[in-house]
């Protein structure tokens, strides 16, 4: 679907918004990826600090502690991902897709966490289902994520 088409500083921008099946393939890249980093992440508690790893299992709340480090660390993976990456994950790496904002240009650090963030929002993943594909992570940001192959974006930015 296209999104939009502007001169911005002399070039024509044109952004096409990735498909549902990008997108699901990025999320469940991007899933496997995190399963993989809080794997690692809890070998090395466990070696480095073994006693907090027994208490949260169990403590009275140890589940709930658990869900809640996991959405910090959910939030914090993708946001850094996003920030580092310019826009992109390891799914939109391989899928060839990306995160702007409106005007086409890359997301801030920013606006990078804050998509990290309202990613872990309760039932976001089911506002993705509409058509067009533009889930809560993405208005609450104004952002889109785009197919970079089929879009045309202003490269100085």
């Amino acid at each position: 679907m296209e999104l939009n088409q502007e001169h911005l500083l002399g070039n024509e921008i044109n952004l096409v918004q990735a498909s549902h099946g990008k997108r699901f393939a990025n999320n469940i890249i991007d899933v496997i990826v995190f399963y993989i980093i809080s794997f690692l992440i809890g070998i090395l508690l466990a070696i480095v600090f073994p006693d907090f790893v027994f208490f949260t299992e169990n403590a009275t709340g140890g589940q709930l502690l658990d869900a809640l480090f996991s959405m910090l660390l959910y939030a914090l993976v993708f946001g850094s991902f996003e920030a580092l990456l310019k826009g992109k994950t390891p799914g939109k790496l391989i899928t060839g897709t990306r995160a702007v904002n409106q005007d086409g240009t890359y997301i801030s650090a920013s606006t990078a966490f804050k998509r990290g963030f309202a990613r872990v929002v309760p039932f976001e993943a089911f506002s993705a289902l509409g058509t067009p594909c533009f889930p809560w992570h993405d208005k609450w940001t104004d952002t889109y994520v785009i197919n970079e192959k089929e879009s045309s974006l202003d490269r100085e930015n």
